[in-house]
């Protein structure tokens, strides 16, 4: 497994907010947490491969926003946010070696956050930043390898993995506060604690889940559904909305 990652660019204090309120940003503690996330993801059998800095775009850490990686075909997304497309083309370079390429195009929206495969069932969010368009355009690149796109509405957060994520191939981890649960019928469910709203991102990495130091209420329930966690500590990160799965794309390496 490759991940992609990016540096923490110095203007991260100038990103984009929709949810959350302005904080100040340690960007020394931002850069030291997002190395510690590296480190783990090293651990959990992944090869880390440095998008090039691009210390001009405040929201660059956040790379899974650009692209969509299946083993068939990688979708590169054209964000909800302008400020954020100029980060595509680095990502795009990043994976043509690995995968053929399918794009996002006017008038579709689409970030990666907002994008959920469990299995052959991809979830897209339609949020403030992933229009029906961009949801549509996403469908017609991976039906043909027999995904099935479901959408769901998100309200409360910023995008859909800030609600909802994968923690085995049969059940998810969701605050149902922010997201409708029914959509997520097919599978088993874990409910993030009441006091831990933010809760719902992990990154599932083979059979561990990585999850966030923040939230040990819910990450003791993760556990006690017999996932094998790791945590890591990535507040000062999430004064800038972000999260677990946002500062990484995973490329299963095909072939080999």
């Amino acid at each position: 497994m490759i991940a992609l990652t990016r540096s923490v660019p110095p203007s991260i204090t100038r990103c984009e907010l929709t949810h959350v309120a302005r904080q100040p940003i340690d960007y020394h503690r931002a850069r030291a947490q997002h190395a510690a996330y590296e480190r783990a993801l090293e651990t959990l059998g992944c090869r880390i491969q440095r998008l090039p800095d691009t210390p001009h775009l405040p929201d660059s850490v956040f790379v899974e926003d650009a692209a969509v990686v299946f083993d068939e075909i990688a979708v590169l997304t054209r964000p909800g946010a302008a400020s954020r497309r100029p980060e595509i083309e680095s990502v795009a370079a990043a994976l043509e070696p690995q995968r053929t390429l399918a794009f996002i195009e006017e008038p579709g929206t689409l970030d990666g956050g907002d994008v959920l495969a469990v299995g052959k069932t991809v979830y897209v969010g339609l949020s403030r930043r992933t229009n029906a368009d961009g949801a549509r355009q996403l469908e017609h690149a991976v039906a043909p390898f027999g995904y099935r796109v479901v959408r769901a509405a998100v309200d409360g957060c910023l995008h859909l993995k800030s609600a909802v994520t994968a923690v085995s191939d049969g059940a998810v981890l969701l605050n149902p506060a922010w997201i409708d649960p029914r959509v997520f019928a097919a599978h088993d469910r874990i409910d993030v604690d009441p006091s831990e709203a933010a809760a719902a991102n992990v990154l599932r990495v083979g059979d561990r889940v990585l999850v966030a130091a923040a939230f040990p209420r819910t990450n003791d329930r993760v556990a006690q559904r017999g996932a094998q966690i790791a945590i890591v500590d990535v507040s000062e990160i999430a004064k800038a909305e972000g999260a677990l799965t946002c500062c990484s794309i995973l490329v299963r390496t095909l072939g080999s």
